[in-house]
């Protein structure tokens, strides 16, 4: 029992380090062939946005939107992604949906 105690408290420092580590990555997505692009954290912060100023029309607001908010879900994606794999190493045969 105390053999099984130690390797749990092993396992959770291991785990604390991944998630440290996860926060410290930098994520970056981008949209319409490089014009606009979403920097974000492993936090899911976003952290940066850049828009090319080719594509700022006045009058096509609705297709600068769109390509930020694809460049923003594919770079939520990547940290999710990024996320599952490296926590999912510590719930491998655990059966625990959603822990990550």
């Amino acid at each position: 029992m105390n053999n099984m105690m130690k390797q749990m408290q092993k396992m959770q420092k291991k785990m604390m380090k991944a998630q440290e580590e996860l926060h410290e990555m930098s994520f970056e997505a981008t949209a319409g062939g490089g014009m606009v692009k979403v920097v974000a954290n492993g936090k899911k912060e976003v952290t940066d946005v850049e828009i090319n100023e080719e594509v700022v029309d006045p009058d096509d607001v609705d297709m600068l939107q769109d390509l930020i908010i694809a460049a923003t879900n594919d770079v939520l994606k990547q940290v999710d992604d990024t996320t599952n794999e490296k926590m999912g190493q510590f719930t491998k045969g655990m059966n625990m949906p959603g822990m990550f």
